[in-house]
């Protein structure tokens, strides 16, 4: 049995694709949190879960990520029994180089860190699932960048790997689903992301900016969140302060919508690599 837990809140746009590629790609069960969506995401779960084994979470209180994914993967556990468990994200499609899902995990192992790449939105691109570019090469940003310039573009910046865990023997989960600490990986729990083996046979692309609609809500909701005490990165940060300035139309247009010549660079320097996925999804 393999499961896939997810935390969501008005995912609308994307949560179908996400669920029926994970199922088409092995995945037998999901555990989805819905935390006060109001875009109709709720609804299509509800619609999903006639054809898919999902069970649905509501979930109304203050966002908090790393309580609500242990206490989905508590769930998952004893609902379901799963030999793995992938701790998902709605914006994030966990791809296998060949086959399934299921077919490319290993017998051994309790927690396996996989690679994690954007994908970039760009002019001309009708559906961001078609997107051909991801960041293969991350620009490094200091945060006092992220907080200070006008000219960098946080999609090209390095994000962290994910984990996939065995259920047994797990005690958390931690840092947006990027490490967890069971009882047979003590010693690399405690290690930087880029001293963790990776293991390389399924990659996870991410669309975390879909639309200048999507992106707009999206830090709106930061917004509300920040100003509850949650903590989030500097890019978070920069973006809710920009929305308060009125310029986070401007920051999508200059800074996160590339152009062909811009995509063009890029790849010259290697920092992105053109790649065919969209057949993966469903």
């Amino acid at each position: 049995m393999l499961t896939m837990t997810i935390l969501v809140k008005n995912e609308a746009d994307i949560i179908e694709h996400n669920i029926r590629t994970h199922a088409s790609l092995g995945v037998d069960s999901f555990v989805v949190m819905d935390n006060n969506s109001n875009d109709g995401t709720r609804e299509i779960l509800d619609e999903l879960s006639k054809e898919f084994e999902i069970t649905i979470i509501d979930e109304k209180g203050t966002y908090n990520q790393a309580r609500w994914m242990t206490k989905l993967t508590h769930i998952a556990k004893k609902r379901y029994n799963p030999r793995w468990l992938i701790p998902n994200d709605a914006d994030e499609f966990w791809i296998p180089n060949s086959n399934t899902i299921k077919e490319a995990l290993p017998s051994r192992g309790s927690v396996l860190s996989i690679n994690r790449y954007n994908m970039l939105l760009y002019r001309g691109l009708d559906n961001f699932l078609d997107s051909e570019y991801m960041v293969a090469n991350p620009v490094y940003y200091s945060k006092k960048a992220q907080l200070s310039r006008s000219d960098i573009s946080l999609p090209l910046t390095k994000i962290s790997p994910k984990v996939i865990v065995k259920p047994k023997g797990l005690l958390w989960i931690r840092g947006g689903n990027h490490k967890a600490l069971h009882l047979q990986n003590f010693r690399d729990y405690f290690k930087q992301y880029d001293k963790i083996k990776r293991f390389e046979d399924i990659s996870v692309y991410h669309y975390p900016i879909r639309s200048f609609e999507q992106f707009k809500a999206n830090i709106e909701n930061r917004k509300l969140l920040l100003a509850k005490g949650a903590k989030m990165g500097p890019h978070y940060k920069r973006w809710v302060e920009l929305l308060n300035k009125g310029l986070l139309e401007d920051e999508f247009y200059s800074n996160i919508l590339f152009n062909s010549e811009e995509l063009k660079v890029l790849q010259k320097y290697a920092i992105v690599d053109k790649i065919d996925i969209k057949g993966k999804f469903v």
